[in-house]
């Protein structure tokens, strides 16, 4: 063991071989997670032809920017992206908050009935009322054609409570809420000026979390919402729709078929890349407290 200490070696390899291995095979998993949507982003410029012959690699084959053409002329595509913008500032600030609502008073140990409230909230992870319900619910509600339809009725996510409850009990420390308190801190004094500022990490966490979930959601638009209301993600779907349907009925036309088809290809790249760019843009930005704060709020044990 000694000799093995001073020769620089741990578990047969030295330091420096264990960190080309590491690095190697991180560089691997991320090519293999990036590689798929580089290739979309590859693709959305390329001819479908080529795409599907194989001939798209690394770099577009048949430079096009038909497809983006296609997808920015519809008519409807800026006001998918404000309402898109919309739902998702609202629904993650209204997630959040009511994350935070009930995650810290559940890590409190003092808070009665605390363990009957955990399960009650664990059970809807798991039983729902189902869709027809929910519909008549929100429709009863006065929620239908509403902004509000697209949060309040799932504005919770349990999930996403319980690691935010975890971080508050293992990675705030009670003694500084009591330390707070014989200062003559109220609750709320403690919860505004202590808990929030030090659960900046798990705060990104749940809005990334939050902003992915309203962005990518285009069902429950599709449910409650009018057509001028539909998000983002809804507008594309009907883009792609809409596109596919005249290929089809082109297909009674000779030589029509071959090129609608084609550019329905090209609109179907370039609206996973359309879609999907503002969260790539915005990530970066909170990938810090995101890891750590994913990590803080672990189950432990």
């Amino acid at each position: 063991m000694i000799a093995s200490r001073k020769s620089g070696k741990l578990g047969g390899l030295s330091d420096k071989a264990s960190d080309v291995v590491l690095v190697t095979l991180c560089v691997i998993m991320l090519l293999i997670v990036a590689y798929p949507l580089y290739y979309i982003l590859v693709a959305s410029f390329s001819n479908p032809y080529d795409v599907y012959a194989g001939k798209t690699f690394l770099t577009p084959s048949g430079f096009t920017f038909d497809g983006y053409k296609a997808v920015f002329a519809d008519a409807n595509i800026l006001s998918g992206y404000a309402n898109s913008i919309l739902y998702t500032v609202l629904g993650t600030i209204y997630s959040v908050a009511l994350i935070y609502m009930v995650a810290y008073p559940l890590s409190v140990a003092e808070l009665p009935g605390r363990k009957a409230l955990s399960i009650f909230f664990l059970i809807t992870m798991y039983f729902g009322g189902g869709l027809i319900p929910t519909y008549l619910i929100v429709k009863d509600t006065g929620l239908m054609g509403t902004i509000w339809a697209m949060f309040v009725p799932g504005g919770l996510a349990v999930s996403h409570m319980i690691i935010a409850r975890n971080f508050f009990e293992n990675s705030i420390p009670g003694s500084l809420k009591e330390a707070a308190e014989i200062d003559g801190a109220s609750k709320m004094t403690i919860f505004f000026k202590i808990i929030i500022p030090l659960s900046r990490p798990i705060m990104a966490v749940m809005v990334v979390f939050s902003m992915v979930a309203y962005w990518n959601d285009w069902f429950t638009a599709l449910i409650y919402m009018k057509g001028s209301q539909a998000p983002l993600p809804l507008v594309l779907r009907n883009i792609l729709i809409k596109s596919s349907a005249s290929a089809t009925q082109a297909s009674m036309i000779s030589g029509g078929y071959a090129e609608l088809n084609k550019m329905t290809e090209m609109i179907k790249f370039a609206s996973i890349i359309a879609a999907a760019a503002p969260m790539l843009v915005i990530y970066p930005f909170v990938q810090k407290y995101f890891e750590q704060g994913f990590m803080a709020g672990a189950v432990k044990g």
